[in-house]
C-alpha cells in the first residue's frame, strides 16, 4: 500500500496477528519456489540413468523450471492486475501442484521436460507473493513481513535437501513396506511426488484469503477494500488510504512500452548498470549449479553418494541460518559491504573447490572394492584397475570405454569413492563458504537494491527487466553445468565460477554507492544525477 501520514498510528496486535497469518500463508509460494527448484537435484541423477540422458538433456530437466519462470516473472504481475491477486497466487499453487503430479508420472524426457516447465510457471510466486504482502501489509511491519518470503524460499531449499536424504535412506532400508509402495525402485518419483502435499495445502489455504485492498480499489471496489482495510490494520483511517492508493494510480498506469524506454535514458543509466551487474552476478557465479546439483558435486569428491545426499542438507542449513544473518546485518552495515564481502567469500570458496578437485588423482586398486553388487559390470571395469588418471574428465572418459552412459551416471558415486585420491573435506568447506557468503550477499541483497536504485516510476519495469536477464544467466548456468563437469571437469567449472566472481567484487566495488539509510527520493536524484548528460 502507499505510505499514510505520520499521524496514523501503529496497527494494533490483532491486526498484525491477522496480516502474519496471510504472509506466511502467501509465503508459502516462496517455499514451493524452494522446494521445487532444489529437490531434482537427489532425483537426477536416477532420472538420467532410466531415461539414458544426454548432458544437455539432463541440463534441460533441471533447467526447464527456469524457462517457465522467465515467461511467470514477466506475466505473473500484469495478469494478477488484470485479474486480482488472489486468482493468480491460485493458479500458482495449482501448477505446482499438477508439475509435481506429472513429474513423479513421467515416462520419458519430453514428458518430465514439460512437467517441469509447467511447474516453472508457478514461479510467478517470486514476484506475486511479495506484491501481495506488501499491499497488506501496515508500513512499520512491511519490510519484516515481504522478509517472510525470501526466509520460505531458503527453508524450501533445505526442506527438499532433508526430504531427499529420508527418502533415500529409505529406499535403502529394505522394510516391507518400502517395497509395497515401491519406494525402493522409484525413489526419485517420490522425491518429485512429494511435493504434491505443500502444494495442495497451499491451494486450500489460498481459498480463505482475502483479496488485496490495492487491486481492490484499482478496479472500482472502494467499499470492499475498506473492510479488508479495517479488518488488516484497524488502527489506519481506510478512507484516506483509498484516496492515497488512487492518487498513486496514475504514472503506474503508463503504456508498457513507454516505461520500458524509460529505462533506456542516459539519467537512468547507472541504475540500469547496477541492477545487471548484480542481477548477472548472482548467477553467473554457480549459485544454482550448486543448489541444483549439491549431491552430484558431492559425489565428485569422492564421499559416495548416501554423504553426498546427507551433506547437502549442510547446504540447506547453511542457506537458511546465513539468510537470517542477511536480514539482521542488511539495515545495520549496508548493501555493499555485504555485497563486497560475499563476493570476497564467493572468490575464496571457489578457490578452494578449484583446488581440491585440482589436486585429485584416481586410480582403482582393486575392483572388488567399489561397493556396487554388479559383479558382471565390476569385471568390465578390470582393464582399468592400478592405471593412475590425473584428472575426473580422464578417469571419466575411461570409464565410458567400459559402461553405458546410463550406467556411469547410476554407479559413478561408488566408482569415483573407491578411486579417488583427495581431500573431500575441502569440497565441503568450500561449497557451505560459497552458501554462506552468497546468502548473507548475492541472494537478499539483490532484490533490496533493485528496489531502491530505481526511480519510483520505472521501478516495477526495472526489476521486471533486471529479473529477466536474471533467469535466463540462471538458466544458462543450469543447463550447461553437466556438460561443463563431463568435458571441462571439477576444477575448470569452479575456477570459472571464481573467476566472474572477481569480475563481479570489481565491478560492484567500482560502481556501487551505498543505499543504506536513505530515502527513495533521495536514491532517485543521487543516481539520476550522476549520469545525466
Amino acid at each position: 500500500m502507499s505510505q499514510p501520514t505520520s499521524s496514523v498510528p501503529t496497527a494494533p496486535v490483532s491486526g498484525s496477528a491477522q496480516t502474519f497469518r496471510l504472509a506466511i500463508v502467501v509465503a508459502l509460494g516462496g517455499f514451493l519456489f524452494g522446494f521445487d527448484a532444489s529437490v531434482i537435484s537427489g532425483a537426477i541423477n536416477a532420472i538420467a540413468a532410466d531415461f539414458a540422458l544426454s548432458d544437455w538433456e539432463m541440463g534441460l530437466v533441471v533447467a526447464s523450471p527456469t524457462l517457465g519462470g522467465i515467461i511467470a516473472g514477466g506475466s505473473a504481475g500484469p495478469l494478477s492486475d488484470r485479474f486480482g491477486r488472489k486468482p493468480i497466487l491460485l493458479v500458482i499453487a495449482i501448477l505446482y501442484t499438477v508439475s509435481a503430479a506429472f513429474s513423479a508420472l513421467a515416462p520419458d524426457f519430453l514428458t518430465i521436460t514439460l512437467a517441469r516447465f509447467i511447474g516453472g510457471l508457478g514461479f510467478g510466486s517470486l514476484t506475486l507473493a511479495p506484491i501481495y504482502i506488501a499491499e497488506i501489509s501496515h508500513p512499520s511491519q512491511r519490510g519484516r513481513m515481504v522478509s517472510i518470503n525470501q526466509l520460505n524460499i531458503v527453508v524450501g531449499f533445505s526442506a527438499a535437501y532433508f526430504a531427499n536424504y529420508a527418502l533415500l535412506q529409505a529406499a535403502a532400508s529394505g522394510a516391507d513396506w518400502v517395497g509395497s509402495i515401491g519406494l525402493d525402485s522409484n525413489t526419485w518419483r517420490w522425491m518429485l511426488g512429494i511435493e504434491l502435499l505443500p502444494a495442495g495445502i497451499y491451494v486450500l489455504m489460498l481459498l480463505h484469503i482475502p483479496e488485496s485492498p490495492r487491486w481492490l480499489v484499482l478496479n472500482h471496489q472502494p467499499e470492499r477494500a475498506q473492510r479488508v482495510i479495517h479488518k488488516l490494520m484497524p488502527g489506519v483511517d481506510a478512507e484516506q488510504e483509498v484516496r492515497e492508493i488512487r492518487a498513486s494510480h496514475s504514472s503506474a498506469m503508463e503504456p508498457f512500452l513507454k516505461r520500458l524506454s524509460g529505462l533506456m535514458k542516459p539519467s537512468v543509466r547507472l541504475a540500469l548498470v547496477v541492477g545487471l551487474v548484480i542481477g548477472v552476478a548472482q548467477q553467473i557465479t554457480g549459485v544454482n549449479a550448486i543448489y541444483f546439483y549439491a549431491p552430484t558435486i558431492f559425489e565428485q569428491s569422492g564421499v559416495g553418494t548416501n554423504a553426498a545426499f546427507a551433506q547437502a542438507i549442510w547446504v540447506g542449513v547453511t542457506n537458511v541460518v546465513f539468510t537470517l544473518v542477511a536480514m539482521f546485518c542488511i539495515d545495520r552495515y549496508g548493501r555493499r559491504p555485504l555485497l563486497l564481502v560475499g563476493l570476497l567469500g564467493v572468490v575464496i570458496s571457489m578457490a578452494v573447490c578449484a583446488y581440491g578437485f585440482k589436486q585429485a588423482t584416481y586410480v582403482i586398486d582393486d575392483i572388488q572394492a567399489i561397493e556396487i553388487q554388479n559383479t558382471e559390470l565390476k569385471s568390465r571395469l578390470k582393464p582399468l584397475e592400478g592405471v593412475v588418471y590425473e584428472s575426473d574428465v580422464a578417469f571419466k572418459r575411461a570409464l565410458r570405454a567400459y559402461l553405458s552412459e546410463s550406467e556411469l551416471r547410476e554407479q559413478q558415486g561408488q566408482i569415483i569413492k573407491a578411486a579417488i585420491n583427495m581431500q573431500p573435506t575441502l569440497i565441503l568447506i568450500g561449497i557451505l563458504g560459497f552458501v554462506a557468503s552468497f546468502a548473507v550477499s548475492l541472494g537478499p541483497v539483490m532484490w533490496v537494491l533493485l528496489s531502491e536504485i530505481f526511480p519510483n516510476h520505472l521501478r516495477g519495469i526495472g526489476m521486471a527487466f533486471i529479473g529477466v536477464i536474471n533467469s535466463g544467466v540462471s538458466f544458462l548456468v543450469q543447463f550447461v553445468f553437466p556438460w561443463q563437469l563431463s568435458n571441462w571437469g571439477s576444477f575448470i567449472t569452479f575456477l570459472n565460477y571464481g573467476v566472474f566472481a572477481i569480475i563481479g567484487l570489481v565491478l560492484v566495488y567500482w560502481l556501487l554507492p551505498e543505499t543504506k539509510g536513505k530515502t527513495l527520493e533521495q536514491l532517485e536524484a543521487e543516481f539520476t544525477r550522476a549520469e545525466t548528460p
